[in-house]
């Protein structure tokens, strides 16, 4: 069977396993491969690679517990998610972290929040935002 993939991106992980539950929680994706150094996560035709750093480069990054955002990187993943809410509490059980409630942003019919993984890797949420009745 032939995946129907639309678009993807790949996230390289010092923690494989760790990262690649991390984002199958929180971004509410699931787990479709594994193979000895990735974990192919997917959703409505997207795909989320996680990919194992290799160890010889792994073992000399350093990270921070709890870790530090590395918001110097130029891309930033967004993901669709049902709820920000439980996301965000998910997050936190998964060693990362979402911005609070008052950090979150409304556009173009989203309510969107940022957040980091548990290797510093920042990323965006999105929900649907729901419009108050009169508005």
């Amino acid at each position: 069977m032939t995946p129907s993939f639309i678009a993807g991106t790949v996230i390289f992980a010092k923690h494989l396993y760790r990262m690649a539950a991390f984002y199958a929680a929180v971004a509410d994706l699931r787990e479709n491969e594994r193979g000895g150094d990735f974990v192919l996560l997917e959703k409505g035709g997207f795909e989320l690679v996680v990919h194992a750093i290799p160890k010889r480069v792994a073992a000399s990054i350093a990270i921070a517990e709890p870790p530090r955002r590395r918001e110097g990187i130029p891309i930033k993943p967004a993901f669709l998610v049902p709820s920000i809410d439980a996301a965000r509490r998910l997050a936190a059980e998964f060693g990362g972290e979402l911005n609070p409630l008052e950090g979150e942003m409304r556009f173009r019919g989203w309510r969107a929040c940022d957040g980091h993984d548990p290797e510093g890797n920042v990323f965006q949420l999105r929900e649907r935002a729901l419009e108050k009745a009169g508005a």
